[in-house]
């Protein structure tokens, strides 16, 4: 096992809408774009990041949460290796907080981690950082497998370890709210990958845990034993005549011993 290094995506995402300027008052937000298929991508906002997702046929779609005020929005196009790509146009939106305004806090979920795998039948765990707002949070987890979504009480803000076990290989949209005890809500949307048997499926998975079939091919390197067959009958005929030659010396000092 090893890494090939290629070089970085050269083709910046781009964001289409929101358009620049645009006013809102409710979240999330719908963030949608043009993209390079087959690659991840992050969305940030005032340099947070606040949710990613996988580029299919050239685009991308996601739901986004925004901080009270001004939100100056990036893309950013990741390859296998977790090299960025260009960034993208910034677009610049606006979000009036009603619960800012109301409470002076606002909940927030972002984490460390875009993306995340593990193969089917092992567990992933996910930590994700909860902010902002009035405990107690009662959160929810859409695994977008088609389970059921999971849901949990946390107390207090702070690093919350998220865990989901994914039956079929495939690229999982991964929905998580979280809502407290005045009712502000917040969205983060990421991406996981189940491999298959340990194998990489970033590639050919769809969303619904529908996954491309994989073909281990094994090939026999059978050219170096032809390449050595006369060598071998070659050394074989060479420790036959020496054999002989000994066994001749030998029958010679016999005869000489009977002769004194």
């Amino acid at each position: 096992e090893g890494k090939i290094s290629t070089a970085a995506p050269t083709q910046a995402a781009t964001i289409t809408t929101p358009s620049n300027g645009a006013n809102f008052t409710t979240l999330p937000i719908a963030v949608n774009g043009l993209c390079t298929s087959n690659l991840l991508v992050k969305v940030f906002s005032n340099n947070v990041f606040v949710g990613s997702a996988t580029c299919g046929n050239g685009s991308y779609s996601m739901q986004i949460d925004l901080f009270n005020g001004l939100n100056d929005l990036v893309a950013r196009i990741y390859d296998a290796l977790d090299q960025p790509g260009p960034d993208s146009n910034i677009v610049s939106v606006v979000f009036s907080d009603t619960q800012v305004i109301q409470f002076g806090t606002h909940v927030l979920l972002t984490s460390e981690s875009a993306q995340r795998g593990a193969p089917p039948g092992t567990e992933i765990v996910w930590p994700i950082i909860l902010s902002g707002g009035n405990g107690p949070y009662a959160m929810s987890v859409d695994w977008g497998d088609g389970g059921p979504t999971s849901l949990f009480s946390q107390s207090n803000e702070g690093t919350v370890n998220i865990k989901h076990t994914y039956k079929t290989a495939g690229i999982y949209r991964v929905i998580i709210k979280a809502t407290d005890k005045n009712g502000g809500e917040a969205f983060l949307q990421v991406v996981a990958i189940a491999t298959g048997s340990g194998q990489n499926t970033a590639k050919g998975s769809t969303a619904t845990g529908e996954s491309n079939n994989i073909t281990t091919k094994v090939e026999f390197i059978w050219w170096p034993a032809v390449a050595m067959l006369p060598l071998i009958f070659a050394a074989f005929w060479v420790g036959r005549r020496e054999e002989l030659f000994a066994l001749r010396k030998q029958l010679e000092k016999t005869r000489d011993k009977e002769k004194l």
